[in-house]
């Protein structure tokens, strides 16, 4: 295994398992604690782990926000196939907002080149692949979040209170058992919280790991959602919350499960 591939593994592990010793990491990884110990201090200071005594726990909490780049390394296999299955909901003629974040990242990287759509988004990461493929991408405009590298205020406010949208890929920081969906900041919660008003059609894209999660500030629900794309049929009270708001399940499960 490559030093990078290594690394995004130990944080994977690490956010799923809610922490793992040095011991846990070079058993799983079949490298020594020496080397676990390096890579720990390496991801300390890019701020994707934080070091605890004898191993490392994950940087998240209900009032804390990870950066993109934090979530850039995050279950990029299962946001990858979320992207495919995702992107086939685009159609020709069709006015579509990319909503910022890693997940809606995978979307815009698969979006098809073969069909004419005129894309919108908030993220001007996502502007720039986008544009690879389309003569123009409309930005909100707006004050750039350096943390989610997302654009909000009131700039972006106004652009969403004057357009509307054919198709919405929204991204989520957590669905919680009720079904309503949340996000740490109040600023990009606004801003979601006009996508959603928006768009006649709204596509929820976002891993299992989301599920049952509750972060501070609630800007939409299930109710809202038309299709949730996702890497695991969700169960129990996420079940229960998408079929009472009649939401449309696509699962698209990744080649490395």
């Amino acid at each position: 295994m490559l030093p990078e591939q290594r690394k995004r593994t130990i944080v994977e592990l690490v956010s799923e398992r809610d922490g793992c010793s040095v011991e846990e990491l070079s058993a799983e990884l079949d490298v020594s604690k020496a080397t676990i110990r390096r890579d720990l201090d390496a991801l300390e200071e890019e701020r994707l782990v934080e070091r605890s005594h004898g191993g490392a726990v994950p940087v998240t909490a209900v009032g804390r926000e990870q950066t993109y780049v934090q979530k850039e390394v995050q279950n990029l296999e299962a946001k990858t196939a979320i992207g495919e299955r995702a992107a086939t909901e685009i159609h020709d003629g069709q006015v579509v907002f990319f909503d910022s974040g890693t997940t809606t990242m995978q979307v815009a990287k698969r979006a098809p080149t073969d069909t004419a759509f005129i894309p919108v988004t908030n993220s001007p990461l996502l502007a720039l692949e986008l544009g690879k493929n389309a003569d123009d991408v409309k930005l909100t405009g707006g004050t750039l979040r350096h943390r989610t590298r997302a654009l909000v205020g009131p700039s972006a406010e106004a652009f969403m209170d004057r357009t509307n949208f054919d198709l919405l890929f929204l991204g989520t920081n957590g669905i919680a058992g009720d079904g309503s969906l949340t996000t740490p900041n109040e600023d990009e919660a606004r801003i979601k919280e006009l996508m959603v008003e928006s768009a006649e059609r709204v596509v929820l894209v976002t891993d299992e790991t989301k599920f049952g999660e509750r972060s501070f500030v609630e800007f939409a629900s299930l109710a809202d959602v038309d299709v949730l794309v996702t890497d695991a049929e969700p169960t129990g009270e996420i079940e229960e919350a998408c079929a009472a708001a009649d939401v449309t399940v696509g699962v698209e499960v990744p080649d490395d499960r």
